[in-house]
């Protein structure tokens, strides 16, 4: 299949009655989603005049109909735009008109943040999911053979978190994402039998590719997780509908680590993403579910989003993102774009299909991030002579205290190994004599007593000098985004604002 609504279409046909997704007590089908898609194409075409390659922006929390919203745009030919909920009008509005949105579907208690956006320029229509109208007992399943035979159109206008300055929008088409699904597949050995555990914002690429499109489209099914909190409530409905692949952060594996020893899982496997999975959590699951694997792997939007990952049934190396998935090759090059040997740091290169047309109305930083064919990440790490890749961390986050490169996850791994550290993050401050100094966040967990100088002194006896932080700095919670990635610059601004 050449397109991402076409194979969707194909994977509907084969298994109209199967449950596609379980929400609470109800259940979606293939047939509902194909239907629901055939009358969206129908609405986006008649009602809003959307046309193909037109830009559709998606404001919507994690709910059945995003499914149908997805497969609707895709199969009218129009690019999605899935916009993170948890933003600021400000910051939606940058993107709607970055985008040039012709169509902005929007949650309905999301409809003022959406009016405070002021959309301009060009304005788009604005529509509420509740107001997005249904299939009837007419409709018929979404035909593989209608949908757009476009593999090299853009399908996704996926925006970037936005750590430094404005958001960018990577343009992923649909071969992109044909081919990081296929990847996945293979490394992950998925089959139809396979119910993916939804439970992180459905915005992000991580989610849309690994448990949506994924599972969608070789006949498996999606368990969306209604809410994490309560805890018990997640984790019945994982337990009741019998989910067999969890792919979420850290924090959600350090979770259940914790619960009670007679509680038994159903997963056959677990993939940890979104940022680090620091040691400690890895061992305190494998302890706790030792027939489970956890395996950490890598990516970024721009790679739709999977780059590499520790095979499951194969070698798994603790700190390591593991090999390239099949059809994606990892460089290490210097900052003149030479390729370095083993065991050297630098930046991470990837090659393939997965990877991005560029940044949506960016020549400049497209051209500076993608060369020859290669995309360049902006992480730091190198390659073990094993061939797996062990990631050290954002070059924009490196530290050079009296001028040596110092890497805050290594660090953070340090910490993390203290009692009562829930969570941890290193970023640099600036110092007069040595240039920069790291600084430490903490989150404890509950009612843990902590003593900075106890933590200080701990550290020094498992760091070098020049790597130990100035200070540790206690706060309830770490700030994070929407995805979950902790927010360094939030704590670089509490530093310059005399914290």
């Amino acid at each position: 299949m050449s397109s991402l609504a076409a194979a969707f279409a194909h994977s509907a046909r084969q298994h109209p009655d199967k449950v596609a997704l379980f929400w609470g007590e109800a259940t979606h089908t293939y047939a509902d989603f194909s239907r629901g898609a055939v009358a969206g194409v129908r609405q986006l075409r008649d009602r809003w005049q959307v046309q193909p390659g037109d830009r559709v922006g998606v404001l919507l929390k994690n709910r059945p109909e995003f499914v149908t919203v997805l497969f609707s745009i895709l199969a009218a030919g129009a690019v999605v735009v899935p916009i993170n909920h948890f933003l600021k009008p400000p910051e939606i509005a940058y993107m709607a008109a970055d985008a040039g949105l012709k169509l902005l579907i929007v949650e309905q208690d999301l409809l003022e943040t959406v009016r405070e956006a002021a959309l301009t320029s060009p304005t788009p229509s604005v529509v509420s999911m509740d107001d997005w109208g249904g299939p009837d007992s007419q409709t018929a399943l979404l035909d593989p053979e209608t949908c757009p035979d476009s593999p090299d159109s853009l399908a996704f206008l996926v925006y970037t978190s936005g750590t430094t300055g404005h958001p960018k929008g990577a343009m992923l088409t649909h071969a992109n994402l044909l081919a990081n699904v296929e990847s996945c597949r293979q490394v992950l050995k998925v089959v139809e039998f396979d119910r993916f555990v939804l439970m992180l914002p459905m915005f992000h690429s991580f989610m849309l590719t690994v448990c949506i499109l994924l599972p969608l489209l070789v006949g498996g099914s999606i368990v969306l997780i209604k809410s994490v909190h309560p805890p018990k409530a997640m984790l019945d409905e994982m337990i009741t509908h019998q989910g067999s692949v969890l792919p979420a952060m850290a924090a959600i594996f350090r979770l259940l680590s914790q619960l009670p020893s007679q509680l038994q899982l159903p997963l056959r496997l677990c993939i940890s993403g979104a940022g680090p999975l620091p040691s400690e959590i890895l061992k305190s699951f494998e302890k706790r579910y030792p027939t489970v694997p956890l395996i950490e792997g890598y990516g970024l939007t721009e790679a739709s989003p999977v780059v590499a990952v520790n095979p499951p049934g194969g070698k798994c190396v603790a700190g390591s993102i593991g090999p390239s998935i099949p059809g994606v090759e990892i460089g290490i090059r210097d900052e003149a774009g030479q390729e370095l040997p083993d065991e050297v740091t630098g930046e991470l290169w990837v090659r393939g299909a997965n990877v991005m047309q560029g940044y949506w109305n960016d020549p400049v930083k497209t051209a500076a991030t993608l060369h020859q064919g290669w995309l360049r990440t902006g992480d730091l790490g190198h390659r073990r002579p094993d061939g797996y890749f062990v990631i050290t961390d954002r070059a924009k986050d490196m530290l050079k205290p009296n001028g040596i490169n110092v890497y805050p996850r290594e660090i953070e791994e340090v910490i993390h190994q203290f009692a009562g550290i829930k969570e941890c993050a290193v970023v640099g401050e600036p110092d007069e004599r040595r240039g920069e100094r790291p600084v430490a966040f903490v989150a404890l967990d509950p009612g843990t007593p902590f003593s900075e100088r106890a933590l200080l002194d701990w550290l020094k006896q498992n760091l070098a000098d020049y790597k130990l932080p100035r200070r540790a700095i206690v706060l309830p919670a770490l700030p994070r985004n929407g995805t979950g990635k902790i927010l360094k610059t939030e704590l670089r601004k509490m530093l310059a604002g005399g914290l």
